[in-house]
């Protein structure tokens, strides 16, 4: 049976709703490639991880004015996260970059809210996050946004597999649209040893709902990946290769998840 929502939880969440049907746009930065799996921690548990990702190919044409792009770029997130109830998780960001000019920027900030209702060790598990981002325009071209990202997925033995519907809109107006720039990402991963996880993860920029890329010039990257886990310390590690040429065509990302 799934539990109802807290009444305190539920009104945040649909806050964070209603104010992003006005427009849609999403955020430019890449500070965060990961597929949303079963896991989320316990009641008032804490947690911290490292999102790190680099581009030694990639994009050095401004999307919009201003922007710095990616090509050479090294981005450091750190995420902290707490169990706030049963399947209900808060977390927040502090995105950083290091351009390729040697200079370091603080991004941003962010804030995400976890529903994960069904979250077994085997079988089908599903939720909801909802994450609110204010960022500075060089690096997002509408500061404010929010994003509704869908979890869901399965898990049976060694095997895992997961997909995240993405949908980002924008609070401010730099940019204005009725539909939401959209993103799919997908796993599929194996244990092959005890701990130790490969597979592969496909990020497809969509575009927006009615303006849908074809495939072959959309933003899509496929990275091969490993998953570490030897507690307390957990390692996703990828190689990612753009798939079209609107895609960077190599990046490197690691998600360390640090004990304290």
């Amino acid at each position: 049976m799934i539990p109802p929502f807290p009444r305190g939880l539920y009104r945040l969440a649909l806050l964070l709703f209603c104010a992003s049907l006005a427009t849609g746009a999403r955020a430019d930065i890449t500070d965060e490639i990961q597929v949303y799996t079963n896991e989320i921690n316990g009641v008032h548990e804490a947690g911290l991880e490292l999102h790190v990702n680099t581009t030694p190919s990639g994009r050095r044409t401004p999307n919009y004015p201003g922007e710095v792009t990616p090509a050479h770029g090294l981005r450091i997130t750190p995420e902290f996260s707490f169990g706030l109830a049963q399947d209900w998780e808060l977390g927040a960001y502090l995105p950083t970059v290091a351009r390729a000019s040697g200079q370091y920027d603080v991004a941003g900030a962010k804030i995400r809210l976890k529903w994960l209702p069904l979250h077994p060790e085997e079988g089908f598990y599903f939720g909801l996050n909802t994450e609110l981002s204010r960022m500075a325009q060089i690096y997002s071209e509408a500061r404010t946004t929010a994003e509704f990202r869908f979890i869901g997925g399965w898990k049976s033995g060694p095997w895992l597999l997961g997909v995240n519907p993405i949908f980002d809109f924008a609070l401010s107006d730099a940019t204005r649209s009725k539909t939401p720039d959209t993103e799919l990402a997908f796993k599929a991963s194996r244990e092959v040893l005890p701990g130790v996880g490969l597979g592969s993860e496909f990020y497809w920029g969509v575009g927006k709902l009615n303006d849908v890329q074809p495939f072959g010039r959309s933003p899509n990257t496929l990275y091969a990946v490993i998953d570490i886990d030897r507690k307390p310390w957990i390692f996703n590690v990828g190689v990612g290769h753009g798939t079209s040429s609107s895609a960077d065509r190599w990046t490197v990302k690691a998600i360390i998840e640090i004990p304290f």
